[in-house]
This record gives C-alpha cells, sequence and structure tokens, in this order.
C-alpha cells in the first residue's frame, strides 16, 4: 500500500506533547503569578508560591530516591499541603495514594502494602491511627508529617522531617518533566472494601488532564472561581478539583472538617463561587440556622453526586440561594463523568418540575466518549423509553487504567469493552439517563422491580425525615417486601403509621413499605449511607457491599 502524504508527517516536539493536569500549574503561575491561591485560616498563598513549594516537594522528593512509578501515600486533612501534594507528587513521577482518613489501621497497613508505598506524607492528627497502621505494615518508609498550624489537638510526629523542613531540601526552580507517556499513572485509590480487600483504582495523566477540563465546561466555570473544599481530596482526587481550580485561576478555601458553621461562614467571607459534597453535606446546609445565612446574598453553584438525590433536596436547595448541577460517576470513572446539563428552557417551569430534570444523572462531559444503558447480558442498549432497565456503562479517557494486581477484576469490569458501572438505570427519550437503583438494592416483591431510590424519595419529601434509607427485608409470601430505616430531624416526632401513610398516598401499594425503623442511619466515610450494613439487620439474602 502506498503511504498517504499525511501518515508522513509524525509527531515531534514541534507539535506534540503527552497530556497532563500537571501543566496548569506553571500555567497559572505565570498568567496570574500574585493572585490567591489558596487561604487556609490566616495563611495566604499565591499561585507562584504554591508553585514554588510544589516544585520544592517533588525535587525533594527525588533527592530520597523517588521516581517514576512509585507510590507516595498521602494521610492528609482538605489543607494546603494535600493540594500541593496532588502536583508535587506526579512532578516527581511518581504515584500519588491518598488515604480514606476515616478508615482503620488494618485496611491502611494493605493498603500501604499493597500500593508498595515508598514514603508518607500525614497529618499530626492522624498519628495515633498512623502509627498503629505503620505497625502492622512493618516496612520501611520515608515518613513526612504535616503540623498543620489550624490543627490545636494532640498527636505526635513520626518522621524524620516535617513538611515544611522537608520543602526546605528542594529545589524552587526543580526542573521537573511531565510523562513521557500520557498513560502513565497518576493516582492510586483504593475502592471502599466493606466486603474484602479494597481494590486498588489507578488513573492516568491523559484522563487527569480531561477530567479537569471536563469539570470546568460540565459546571460552565468562569475563570477566578473561589472554591470551598468540601469535597475530600482523598475521595477520587477531590473529583479532580485540584486540577480544575489550577486551570481557572481560581482560589482554594481549605476547611479540615466539614462544619455547617465553617461553611457558612466561609460562603459569606469568602463569597465562595463553588463548592461540591454529598447529599449529606447539602443536608446540613438545609438545615443550618437561618441566622448563618445572614450576609449570604449570592448565588452559590453547587455539585451534587451520587445515584440520586431527592427531588425535595433539590428543591429545597434551590430555595436557599444554591444552584445545584447533579453528578454521577465512580472512583474508576475519577469522580464525575456525566451531568444533568440544563436547559434554559426549563428555568420556565415550575420548581417540582424542574428539580425532577435536574434530578437525574444526564449525559457523558463532553471529555467523555460513552455513556449509555444496556443489558448486560446481550450488550445491548435499552430502549430509550424511560421504563426499561439497565446497566450504566461508561467508556472512554475518564475510565481508569485498571485495579492494581487485579487482573481478574479488570477483565470483568471491562467486559465487552465498557466499563460495566453496576448501577441500574433508565434511557429517557431525550438521551438523559436516571438511575434507578444499585443492581443490590433493587427490591422484588412478588415479581415487582421496586426501586429503592423511589420510595426513599418519598420519605424525604415529608417534613420529619432527614436521612432514609430504603432496603428489603425476606417476606414468606412475596419474597420480598421493603423496609425503611428513618432518621428524624433534630425536635421533630412522627409516628410509623404516620409515614407508611404519606407514602400509601403517594406511591402504588406494593412498593410501599410495612415496616419503619427509627434511628441513626449509617453511612460510609465518604458520607453514603450504607445500605450493606442495613440489609444485613434484617437478614436480607442481598446483605452485600453497596
Amino acid at each position: 500500500m502506498t503511504e498517504s502524504p499525511y501518515d508522513a508527517l509524525e509527531a515531534n516536539a514541534a507539535n506534540y506533547a503527552a497530556l497532563t493536569p500537571l501543566t496548569f500549574l506553571p500555567w497559572v503561575a505565570r498568567a496570574f503569578p500574585h493572585r490567591i491561591s489558596g487561604i487556609h485560616g490566616r495563611k495566604r498563598y499565591t499561585w507562584q508560591e504554591t508553585y514554588t513549594r510544589v516544585r520544592r516537594l517533588a525535587s525533594a522528593l527525588r533527592q530520597h530516591g523517588i521516581g517514576h512509578n512509585d507510590t507516595v501515600a498521602v494521610m492528609l486533612a482538605n489543607t494546603p499541603e494535600m493540594y500541593e501534594a496532588h502536583f508535587g507528587i506526579p512532578m516527581a513521577g511518581a504515584v500519588i495514594n491518598t488515604l480514606n482518613t476515616r478508615l482503620d489501621a488494618g485496611a491502611l497497613s494493605f493498603m500501604l502494602r499493597h500500593g508498595e508505598a515508598k514514603a508518607l506524607i500525614t497529618d499530626r492528627s492522624y498519628s495515633a491511627l498512623m502509627r498503629e497502621t505503620l505497625d502492622r505494615f512493618g516496612g520501611d518508609l520515608l515518613i513526612i508529617d504535616v503540623d498543620d498550624s489550624e490543627y490545636s489537638g494532640e498527636g505526635d510526629l513520626l518522621g524524620r522531617y516535617t513538611y515544611e523542613s522537608f520543602l526546605l531540601t528542594g529545589d524552587p526552580e526543580f526542573s521537573w518533566q511531565r510523562p513521557v507517556n500520557e498513560w502513565d499513572a497518576i493516582s492510586l485509590n483504593y475502592t471502599s472494601g466493606t466486603t474484602g480487600d479494597p481494590k486498588g483504582v489507578v488513573a492516568h495523566h491523559r484522563g487527569a488532564y480531561l477530567a479537569a477540563l471536563g469539570n470546568t465546561l460540565a459546571w460552565d466555570m468562569p475563570s477566578f472561581p473561589v472554591y470551598l473544599w468540601t469535597v475530600p481530596m482523598f475521595h477520587c482526587n477531590g473529583w479532580c478539583h485540584p486540577w480544575t481550580i489550577a486551570a481557572k485561576a481560581g482560589t482554594n478555601i481549605f476547611l479540615r472538617k466539614v462544619e455547617v458553621g465553617a461553611m457558612l461562614t466561609a460562603i459569606r467571607e469568602h463569597r465562595v463561587t463553588h463548592f461540591g459534597g454529598a447529599p449529606i453535606v447539602h443536608t446540613m446546609l438545609l438545615n443550618a440556622p437561618d441566622e448563618l445565612y445572614a450576609g449570604i446574598t449570592h448565588t452559590v453553584n453547587g455539585y451534587i453526586a451520587g445515584a440520586a438525590p431527592p427531588v425535595a433536596v433539590l428543591e429545597a436547595m434551590e430555595r436557599r440561594g444554591f444552584r445545584i448541577s447533579h453528578i454521577y460517576g465512580l472512583t474508576e470513572t475519577y469522580g464525575p463523568a456525566t451531568y444533568c446539563a440544563k436547559h434554559p428552557e426549563w428555568d420556565l417551569l415550575d420548581t417540582g418540575e424542574r428539580a425532577r430534570l435536574n434530578g437525574r444523572q444526564g449525559i457523558p462531559f463532553v471529555t467523555e466518549e460513552g455513556l449509555t444503558v444496556m443489558d448486560p447480558d446481550t450488550m445491548q442498549p435499552v430502549a430509550a423509553d424511560g421504563e426499561t432497565m439497565g446497566e450504566v456503562m461508561f467508556r472512554g479517557n475518564l475510565t481508569m487504567k485498571g485495579y492494581l494486581k487485579n487482573p481478574a477484576s479488570t477483565a470483568t469490569a471491562f467486559a465487552g469493552g465498557w466499563f460495566h458501572s453496576g448501577d441500574l438505570a433508565v434511557l429517557e427519550p431525550d438521551g438523559y439517563i436516571k438511575i434507578k437503583d444499585r443492581s443490590k438494592d433493587i427490591i422484588i416483591s412478588g415479581g415487582e422491580n421496586i426501586s429503592s431510590l423511589e420510595v426513599e424519595d418519598t420519605f424525604y419529601r415529608h417534613p420529619a425525615v432527614l436521612a432514609c434509607a430504603v432496603v428489603a427485608q425476606p417476606d414468606a409470601q412475596w419474597g420480598e417486601t421493603p423496609v425503611a430505616f428513618v432518621e428524624l430531624r433534630d425536635g421533630v416526632d412522627v409516628t410509623e403509621e404516620a409515614l407508611i401513610a404519606h407514602c400509601r398516598a403517594n406511591l402504588a401499594r406494593y412498593k410501599c413499605p410495612r415496616r419503619v425503623v427509627f434511628g441513626p442511619v449509617p453511612r460510609t466515610s465518604t458520607g453514603k449511607i450504607q445500605k450493606y450494613a442495613l440489609r444485613e439487620r434484617v437478614k436480607s439474602a442481598a446483605a452485600i457491599d453497596v
């Protein structure tokens, strides 16, 4: 075959560079060196200062022999050091492994071993937990302690260096190199592992770059946003927002803890424009006293993540002055990979209908190549009728490299050339997806499928309900019937009979629980309700991980 003249034009240093979100930092430091990059208590950083600190970190790590594909674990709160680690560790050629600060020593030591960590950066507040973790780990690690001025509690220093002294050993002009291959690993994140050892999700530079830019497009984010850190940076690398904010020359408002008073104070004082969080974060805001909202007069843009927020939550947030965008994704898709793209004409609709439309999981980020709902057995798309359920599937650059040291799970996840999410959804006539449940959360009663999310949404519309989870309980006649676990708002009382009557007034009778259990609803370390624990409580045959 004769070679085409187009094929004769090859990639070279002048026309090709591997994609990596690390390049956002030198860009913003060049374009806006004196703009505030971060605010942490009384501390202020400029983008030039942040870039210098990051280069010092990368240089110091390299001086200690840490380089290409070495894992550096971080056990940090949402502080400037955690933000800097998202750039400095991969600038050294290494892979950042953000550890979930709410896990126990057994899970954490497994992650250090499985990821073959060479170094650990840890906050003093976690020293007791990390000492036990390191005892179980038993390996040799370079340990760097963050002694945060905003933390006044107890805790020892475990390592040879404090973070600040470690930075001083690094070169502020360190000439870091972008990855030769954009497919190189940039991060390692572990799934929850509630029914066994967690799986290590490996992300690549190309995907992180495109996910970060996808965030700006999906959110219609302007330049110079003020971003409040309520998403844990250990969770899917903070949904790739560390890199997103650099790309938009924004200001990071750091919070060690997600507390409603601190959040609303920050929103007022710094005129926060954007934040994100699981439904529990939004619920906290909704239930805050009116006096905490005094002085907040601007619109705040919020991302809400999760399978499907109750429509009532979206309606109430809008009344509070928050413009909420629903997103959806998994650790395996860099966090958010779909969003409910809003149409201008929706603004003309009543609040309830607008909230219903906005509550869908929507369409893929423009930087994601494929999203559909398929029959997992035939691998054919379901009808776009809003009724036929199938499994949500992804493909493209916003999908992980795979699971570390787990080829069997990787192959299963990518069967048929698509990533299998495990979430059940319908495809609506306008092409948007709407999640109905996790595959393991569907309740089958007398041969009829019941969406636990639909039932939960009905409970959330009752003014007494703060949180609700609906799971299946075994039933001799029907096979399964729904049972509701309900957490009430402070100072409010309601009977089981009243809640069941509310449900029956809004749903088909067979969908309504016959039993309501009152009390705190258990949650995972990232704020998701632990349905597997509730299934175990009712002896459900489906008592498996969420």
